[in-house]
């Protein structure tokens, strides 16, 4: 924690003649943009490997066809033609899992009053009159939600709502276009498939999924809140990008 504590506040004197009092926040942008490019690579991976899966849902609809009364042995056909092609299910996955070290870290980071022994001089830090360690919560009673911390939050929650429609958006394409290649030959999704109810259930939610960022900004220090909005901001930039 202290090695990643002097890391920010280097990065932050590093920025410190462009933002003035807000270097730190800045730095926050700056090390989630790097976490995001570190990951890149992988995103890439997951949008080839998304790419991939559709491809093979005709060839899935004919296993379900030849297999659709043996739950078993079609499962096992699939997870063998998922072998043969090299794509793995799961790849989507890895990017986010990736990055929840980093948020926990400076979750941690901007909620502990003290570093290997001496006070968290990072927590004196601000974004406009909002300190990095408060939340939301601390902003409404100090100022109300139109002081100068409550402003800073209603900014953010802007934000995150504007990203959260073009998310939303994005998501139900990208969710009716997996319905459609999976319907192709009019198959459509096998309920006797494994996991195809759970599957289900999970396309249906994913759309509305970056609302809940709402939350999440609303309940963490405003450190972690900006690590959240950048990342997810890039996210649905990034998407839009690779799955066009």
């Amino acid at each position: 924690m202290s090695v990643f504590a002097t890391l920010v506040e280097q990065l932050a004197d590093l920025l410190r003649p462009l933002f003035g009092l807000s270097a730190a926040a800045a730095a926050i942008v700056a090390f989630t943009a790097l976490v995001r490019l570190a990951v890149h690579p992988l995103s890439r991976a997951a949008a080839r490997g998304q790419k991939a899966r559709a491809a093979l849902q005709p060839r899935i609809a004919e296993l379900r066809r030849k297999h659709g009364k043996n739950p078993e042995k079609l499962q096992k056909a699939v997870l063998e033609l998922h072998a043969e092609e090299k794509v793995s299910p799961l790849s989507g996955c890895l990017p986010s899992l990736l990055q929840l070290p980093a948020f926990f870290l400076l979750y941690h980071l901007f909620s502990s009053g003290s570093i290997g022994g001496e006070p968290n001089t990072l927590l004196s830090h601000q974004l406009l009159d909002a300190p990095l360690g408060g939340r939301w919560a601390d902003a409404l009673g100090d100022g109300g939600a139109f002081g100068g911390a409550g402003l800073v939050y209603l900014g953010l929650f802007a934000v995150v709502t504007v990203v959260a429609y073009f998310s939303y958006r994005l998501s139900r394409r990208m969710t009716a276009a997996s319905a459609a290649m999976a319907g192709a030959g009019g198959a459509g999704a096998d309920p006797q498939m494994p996991g195809a109810a759970a599957m289900g259930g999970v396309m249906r939610v994913m759309p509305f999924m970056s609302f809940f960022t709402l939350v999440t900004v609303a309940v963490v220090p405003l450190a972690a809140a900006l690590y959240v909005v950048t990342s997810t901001t890039w996210s649905v930039i990034e998407r839009s990008v690779l799955y066009r």
